[in-house]
């Protein structure tokens, strides 16, 4: 059965989910096309932290860019404990249920593999709107995302992956190639060629130092080893302690035991008087500024995996969150203990290892240059309807 579009109508209502700046920041360039096609008109679901004064309340930065904000779904709990996660995802599925009864998209958007992804898209289902999944077939082998993510691309109708390898994984679930697509990431287009804030401005909107030497740290809870937390926040603070370098951490994310992490990192900045900041929220623009200037990125966001090598900016990698990832030669894969961390960022300030990394190329960023006129196109024409919400399980 085809699925390509048999007419065009003047405007396709197009929802997209956004629950946090991370997720933001990789929709920000579709974004953009979608606000500047006059075929589309882009619809924004905010939730999860974006509406939370703990984590920056950055829902504000998402109403500069005047993109329509049809609904604000509140499901975020004031604790971070296995209950409270589980209560939070039963708030988001009556949320969104309530919010998809008041605006109905023709298709929508989700990306990735948090939990409020998926309680959009357990919510969707009986209303049948068609879901499109950003960022499917991906691992991470530490962390429970791996279920939730391949939990999302089963409830999807079509798949945009960054990678051939990635695609193969999503076709390995089940899902017709006809419907999955190799775009690469949309927050890579033009991203090494953007327009960056200067340090001053830096300095007077965050009161932070890129001019000295510095590590970028994101540090988030591993799911499904959570109880260790302490000891491995502790273990990258004593690196970070020998290491000999400034510090701009960012928040870790809403998970189990992320409120635990902040807690360390608020201590070690208060022993550490002028050498550490904690910036709640960047923002795309400026947190791309800082990266490209940092000595490296330390931590276990998929930030280091998938945006650092734009910049030819070392990453160390630490843990086992971002395991069964691919990667780029510019990150150092280490494990939680001190030692082996220290090693990693003295590896990756050297000069050798720096020059090493001057043809690098970004395996997640888009074969064809553009990731976004991929997946723009694909939308555009795609039938929606029956045809497309009905699926058929493909057998290898």
């Amino acid at each position: 059965m085809s699925l390509e579009r048999k007419g065009r109508t003047p405007l396709r209502s197009i929802g997209v989910v956004t629950t946090s700046r991370a997720d933001y920041s990789c929709y920000r360039p579709l974004l953009n096309a979608f606000q500047a096609d006059p075929e589309i008109s882009p619809k924004l679901y905010v939730s999860g932290t974006h509406l939370s004064a703990e984590f920056g309340m950055t829902v504000r930065s998402v109403e500069d860019d005047g993109i329509e904000i049809v609904e604000r779904v509140e499901m975020l709990l004031s604790s971070d404990t296995p209950e409270a996660i589980a209560k939070s995802m039963g708030l988001g599925l009556i949320g969104f249920g309530q919010a998809f009864s008041r605006y109905r998209p023709e298709i929508l958007i989700v990306l990735g593999d948090r939990y409020e992804m998926l309680a959009a898209t357990l919510a969707a289902l009986p209303f049948k709107i068609p879901i499109a999944h950003l960022s499917g077939g991906e691992l991470t082998q530490g962390a429970i995302d791996d279920a939730l993510r391949h939990s999302i691309t089963k409830l999807s109708h079509l798949h945009f992956t960054a990678t051939e390898a990635y695609a193969r994984r999503v076709i390995q679930l089940g899902e017709d190639p006809k419907r999955v697509f190799v775009s690469g990431e949309p927050t890579l287009d033009h991203i090494s060629t953007a327009p960056r804030l200067t340090p001053e401005e830096l300095r007077k909107r965050f009161g932070i130092d890129v001019e000295r030497p510095f590590l970028l740290v994101t540090f988030h809870p591993v799911t499904l080893e959570y109880e260790d937390v302490e000891r491995q926040i502790d273990e990258l603070l004593a690196a970070l302690d020998q290491a000999g370098f400034a510090v701009i951490f960012t928040m870790p994310n809403a998970d189990t035991s992320g409120r635990i992490i902040t807690a360390r990192i608020r201590q070690w900045i208060q022993s550490h008087p002028g050498a550490a900041d904690l910036v709640d929220n960047f923002g795309s623009e400026a947190y791309h500024s800082v990266l490209c200037r940092a000595i490296a990125v330390v931590g276990n966001s998929s930030s280091g995996i998938i945006e650092a090598p734009s910049f030819k900016v070392p990453a160390i990698n630490v843990g086992t969150r971002q395991a069964g990832r691919i990667r780029a030669e510019s990150v150092i894969d280490v494990g939680n203990e001190r030692a082996e961390i220290l090693a990693a960022i003295r590896k990756a300030a050297s000069s050798e290892f720096r020059s090493s990394l001057q043809s690098l190329v970004n395996p997640y960023a888009s074969k064809t240059n553009s990731a976004v006129s991929t997946i723009v196109d694909v939308l555009k024409r795609v039938e929606l309807g029956n045809a497309l919400l009905h699926k058929k399980f493909y057998d290898l």
